[in-house]
């Protein structure tokens, strides 16, 4: 999905940004010792003694371990919800999900992993159980809140599966999107030698999800006629 924009927000009081300042430095601060020494050979008593905290003012702000690594990704499930609600007229729903997808790439945004580093995040997350299900959990929250939504605007019914199913298919694709960056990454390619396939995928990956996986894998009539 597209970067988090805060430029939209209310103007915040000056108590209410020294909170923000100190979550955000406490998340820096946590995400780099779990990327230099991986996730489960932090504490977050050390986080707090490096953030020079408490660690009881660490869970203030943050509810769990893997909440200090994962920090950004309720902004990400409401900035899914804005780009399906500030849709145009007439635009249907993969288009803008196509379109946010790409713009990340434009962006190298860290939230379609086109970045540099994210080699070191994904090695980070893949490492550690904990971090590999709370990546899950957090992607299915993702999925649901844009299915609700789906759901509410095209007034399906309860027994309805079709919004819950659009939102799969989009989800799924997202994911394997940004994981096959991923990997590329951790191969060793550089955002240069990998751009022009990443492109080619997220363009093929949409034209499916518009276009419906029709007669794609089709068996050849050649193999019908070798087995006869």
């Amino acid at each position: 999905m597209g970067e988090v924009d805060e430029t939209d927000a209310p103007e915040l009081g000056l108590r209410e940004r020294k909170k923000r300042q100190t979550r955000r430095r406490i998340s820096d601060i946590a995400t780099g010792l779990f990327m230099m020494r991986g996730f489960d050979n932090v504490t977050v008593a050390d986080v707090a003694r490096h953030a020079d905290v408490s660690v009881n003012t660490v869970f203030n702000y943050f509810k769990t371990k893997e909440d200090l690594f994962f920090d950004r990704q309720g902004e990400v499930t409401e900035q899914a919800a804005r780009a399906l609600r500030g849709r145009a007229p007439g635009e249907p729903v993969v288009a803008v999900f196509r379109r946010e997808f790409l713009d990340g790439l434009d962006r190298n945004s860290y939230q379609t992993a086109f970045h540099e580093g994210a080699d070191v995040w994904a090695k980070t997350v893949r490492d550690s159980p904990a971090l590999t299900a709370r990546a899950r959990e957090i992607g299915l929250e993702a999925q649901a809140r844009v299915a609700g939504l789906l759901a509410e605007e095209t007034g399906a019914d309860p027994d309805d599966i079709t919004p819950r199913i659009a939102a799969a298919m989009i989800f799924a694709a997202h994911w394997e999107l940004i994981d096959d960056i991923q990997r590329r990454k951790l191969a060793g390619q550089s955002l240069a030698e990998m751009r022009e396939a990443v492109y080619a995928n997220a363009r093929r990956v949409f034209d499916l999800l518009e276009q419906g996986l029709g007669d794609y894998a089709a068996r050849p009539a050649s193999d019908e006629a070798d087995e006869k």
